[in-house]
């Protein structure tokens, strides 16, 4: 059962306010006056194993690449603040970084899922590297399913059986990260496949309900947040859908001209405070507008209560040459008011990757003036139209100030939320939360781990002018 947040929740919430506070103005951390424009500053690190099981032992079964069905992995695809010091985190497709079967891009039956995860942000002992420590932990799984049939691949000339998961039944079908589990005569975004690859997440106002964001389809869902019933889908325009489906990933993009690029597609999810409208953030640009060789992925806003959509262009940095130019990817999308967004711009670089970290970088985006591109189409045409944006925190400098090799910088930081608010010397300032998906690889080589990794920075108010957390109720 999902714990929601309610007056047993706020009380312990005043709770451990008060404790900070306290313990905060006794040890003096950070006594140092804050300067006038102050810093986003690294607080805390903590991580969960990536090694252990999940709490859904009935698909504690080996997938087909061997793999546990319920291994503890991914958590930062996507990241969403649930109230009570509690977040939602979501895997993606499942374990495919091993090698075992190209015909399916090595994509296996993972019932797709999220984890309800609880966190700990204490003061730590005078003279500690970072003031707080973060303790998070598991507290639930709950694994997402369709009451209506879902089309599932049979295997046919695939070296595998059927797509068909084994816990289905008459009124739960499961979602998976198998990618042939689509049907050829629909276009991507057709809603009845079963494939499904979790990216972004959001909780509703209600604390009842979570979106989630998908790169197969692109798909926008919304589940019931108790039991994992998906009970909406919200329709994007036909752009952003491929035609040609494969489940090999290479053979899907070169089979399209138009649409999302396979496995880019819609990465990131906001929701506003206020409740009413869900912003999705493509990771590359539509294939019609140059794909990932192109300069402007497509922002879209889905007004909850009616489907409606508006498109904003977001231009990528380019961190190649003006010659050879080379565009990052966008992992997030997250609210810092209704109008204005934080963006997470990154490379791939980094640990577990077996590079360095290099380009990790959040932005700070205004819709407020934007221009509407819904009915522009193709690179070019894009030019001068996007959204403006200022640079909110470059994460590589800021770990590599407190002591991180550029090589020991997680390659997919792509969870974003902010959490509870905490005092320091008196100062009130906001927690920003950064997660990393770790491909359900815990272990790189003997000894050394790859854990699902969770940083928090501190944000002075004076940094986020116009901020408006957003108002999670729960059951009474």
């Amino acid at each position: 059962m999902t714990i929601f947040f309610n007056k047993y929740c706020l009380l312990e919430y005043k709770t451990d306010m008060l404790n900070k506070i306290l313990i905060l103005s006794l040890l003096g951390l950070f006594a140092v006056a804050p300067a006038a424009n102050a810093e986003v500053k690294l607080i805390a690190i903590g991580s969960l194993d990536g090694n252990i099981s999940d709490r859904s032992n009935k698909t504690s079964a080996p997938l087909e690449n061997g793999v546990p069905g319920n291994l503890l992995g991914g958590l930062g695809s996507g990241l969403a603040y649930a109230g009570c010091n509690t977040f939602i985190a979501i895997p993606d497709r499942g374990p495919n970084a091993l090698s075992y079967n190209s015909a399916v891009s090595d994509t296996a039956s993972y019932i797709n899922r999220f984890q309800t995860i609880k966190v700990k942000l204490e003061p730590n002992k005078l003279g500690s590297a970072l003031p707080f420590t973060l303790t998070p932990s598991l507290v639930d799984t709950t694994l997402l399913f369709s009451n209506e049939p879902l089309y599932y691949g049979n295997g046919a000339g695939l070296g595998l059986g059927s797509g068909v998961p084994a816990l289905n039944t008459k009124n739960k079908n499961y979602f998976t990260g198998r990618s042939d589990n689509f049907n050829p005569t629909q276009i991507s975004t057709y809603p009845n496949n079963a494939r499904f690859d979790p990216e972004g997440v959001r909780v509703s106002n209600n604390g009842k309900e979570i979106f989630i964001s998908d790169e197969y389809g692109p798909y926008v869902y919304q589940f019931n947040r108790n039991i994992g019933k998906r009970i909406r889908v919200f329709n994007l325009p036909s752009k952003f859908a491929v035609s040609n489906l494969s489940p090999v990933s290479d053979t899907e993009i070169t089979g399209n001209t138009s649409g999302r690029v396979a496995n880019k597609g819609m990465e990131g999810l906001a929701i506003t405070p206020n409740g009413k409208t869900l912003v999705g953030i493509l990771q590359s640009p539509l294939l019609q507008d140059g794909g990932t060789n192109g300069a402007y992925t497509r922002i879209v806003k889905i007004d909850i209560e009616t489907g409606a959509t508006q498109e904003y262009a977001y231009q990528l940095d380019n961190i190649g040459t003006l010659a050879k130019p080379k565009y990052p990817t966008v992992s997030e999308i997250l609210a810092i008011s209704d109008r204005e967004f934080l963006v997470d711009e990154r490379d791939g670089k980094g640990f577990g990757d077996g590079s360095k970290a290099a380009f990790k970088k959040i932005y700070r985006i205004d819709l407020t003036n934007a221009q509407e591109v819904s009915n522009i189409t193709g690179e070019i045409n894009l030019v001068g139209k996007a959204v403006s944006k200022t640079l909110f925190l470059d994460v590589v400098t800021a770990l590599t100030q407190n002591g991180f090799k550029e090589e020991d910088i997680p390659a997919k930081l792509e969870g974003l939320a902010f959490g509870e608010d905490v005092v320091i010397n008196r100062v009130k300032k906001h927690t920003l939360f950064i997660a990393n998906d770790n491909d359900f690889v815990g272990t790189i080589a003997p000894g050394i781990d790859n854990p699902n990794k969770f940083f928090v920075f501190a944000v002075d108010t004076t940094d986020l002018p116009g901020f408006v957390p957003q108002d999670i109720k729960g059951e009474d």
